[in-house]
């Protein structure tokens, strides 16, 4: 069923449920918004949306309510843009101005919106909160104070990710985000899938920057070799505001030599590793009668997962990932083609999702042999290396990948395997295993819904 409406004038038709926000884009009309984050509910939270529309003596959030039949809607008048900047403001208040030392410098929601509407002073009293940033298993960091409490974080760990590590506490103007009785993730059930840094509009959940650690093992004269995912560069295009398609994987690879990394090895290199040990581990239960099905994961944050919610299935599981394949078989075939003391030698990931960092680098890592010299680093820190380093990577001619070799096995052709994404898919799968419901010799747990990953 359709319904036909008007916005600033123009007759829009657009199928029944659909948002004011969705009917606005249709015709190209934008609205501006902060907390909207399509995939997740609609919380309504930061009111940046709000329109004029019959019916209605009050501004609505367009991200939250539907069209109706012959309805009016209004986006721009001065009513609508002094409600905005009002907003805007009362929020710019309780916000930290300390934008060139943030992370999310320029790539933040609140400072463009702010650009936007040409906020330069702030009339309301300030009110920021002295919260100072928490490093989480050197992978996430939290710094809350830059919180605008759109509850998108909220909202992705608990319903699609179902892990409930991030809540809300508190109402009215004492509404906060944080942890269950405020305790680190890393004491929590946080899987450190990173999806609650990807919804984030503001420089308040990102990833732990290694760089300078990084940078330091290159100036220390160790050898390094890098592996890096081709997906990677869309990533990368976004990152230095680039046309898609213009950052290629050889030019990724050209930038990372450029860097002080003697190899550069594809991502597959390792990924073709893995699959080959985890396909023999699981012919070799099969042959022996282990436990089935085998459950594999792309991350150390998918062991944490099942660890948490399923230690009774954690027979099952298999400590295998990439990137621990490349921080080790990888790393110690290319020392001894090298004749290198192992120790010497720093390995770094370049990978597309943040989930793929937990464990890299930290110093409790007992996984990795050598954990100070073995590192995840996500496109964003590459991006900033690469400037740091006063790199054009658009202009840089293409470089082929390194190889090695390295001892792989075959992969069996008739595996029963299932691949799931994001750990509320999960909880569906290993529900069935525990109840001996679950068909497939091999399931694959990928922390997110990303499939460049």
């Amino acid at each position: 069923m359709s319904v036909n409406l008007t916005i600033n004038g123009q007759p829009v038709t657009v199928p029944n449920g659909t948002t004011i926000l969705e009917a606005a884009k249709k015709v190209n009309i934008h609205i501006p918004t902060l907390c909207e984050n399509s995939g997740l509910c609609r919380r309504a939270i930061c009111r940046i949306c709000v329109v004029e529309c019959d019916g209605s003596s009050k501004l609505v959030a367009a991200c939250a309510n539907n069209v109706w039949e012959g309805m009016s809607v209004v986006t721009n008048n001065s009513r609508i843009l002094d409600a905005r900047k009002t907003i805007l403001e009362l929020l710019l208040a309780n916000h930290p101005q300390s934008c060139l030392s943030c992370v999310r410098n320029k790539k933040c929601k609140l400072q463009t919106l702010a650009e936007s509407f040409g906020i330069r002073t702030a009339p309301f009293e300030r009110d920021i909160t002295n919260c100072p940033p928490t490093i989480e298993s050197e992978t996430i960091v939290r710094d809350m104070g830059k919180c605008v409490k759109c509850a998108s974080c909220v909202e992705v760990c608990q319903t699609v990710q179902a892990i409930g590590a991030i809540n809300t506490s508190r109402r009215g103007h004492k509404f906060e985000i944080r942890t269950p009785y405020g305790q680190a993730l890393n004491e929590s059930f946080c899987a450190f899938c990173g999806q609650c840094a990807a919804v984030c509009p503001v420089g308040a959940i990102y990833e732990y920057d290694q760089t300078a650690k990084v940078w330091a093992n290159l100036n220390s004269g160790h050898s390094a070799i890098a592996q890096v995912s081709p997906a990677l560069s869309a990533a990368l295009d976004n990152e230095f505001g680039l046309a898609a398609g213009t950052i290629t994987a050889g030019k990724m690879a050209a930038a990372i030599k450029l860097l002080g990394f003697d190899k550069v090895f594809d991502l597959t290199i390792a990924a073709n590793a893995c699959n080959s040990k985890l396909s023999g581990e699981l012919e070799e239960r099969v042959k022996n009668g282990g436990k089935l099905p085998l459950v594999s994961g792309c991350s150390q944050g998918v062991f944490r997962f099942v660890e948490n919610f399923y230690p009774d299935l954690i027979d099952h599981l298999s400590a295998v990932t990439p990137r621990l394949i490349f921080a080790g078989k990888v790393k110690d075939s290319y020392a001894a083609a090298k004749g290198l003391n192992v120790s010497n030698i720093t390995s770094v990931s370049f990978v597309p999702c943040l989930a793929q960092k937990y464990g890299a680098g930290a110093a409790d890592d007992s996984a990795i042999a050598a954990s100070k010299t073995d590192f995840a680093l996500t496109a964003g820190e590459l991006a900033r290396m690469i400037n740091l380093a006063g790199i054009d990577i658009a202009a840089l001619p293409e470089e082929p990948f390194d190889t090695i070799n390295i001892e792989q096995g075959s992969i069996a052709k008739q595996t029963q395997k299932e691949t799931v994404r994001s750990f509320a898919e999960a909880r569906k799968v290993m529900e069935a295993i525990r109840e001996g419901k679950c068909s497939a010799q091999w399931v694959e747990i990928l922390s997110c819904h990303n499939e460049n990953c």
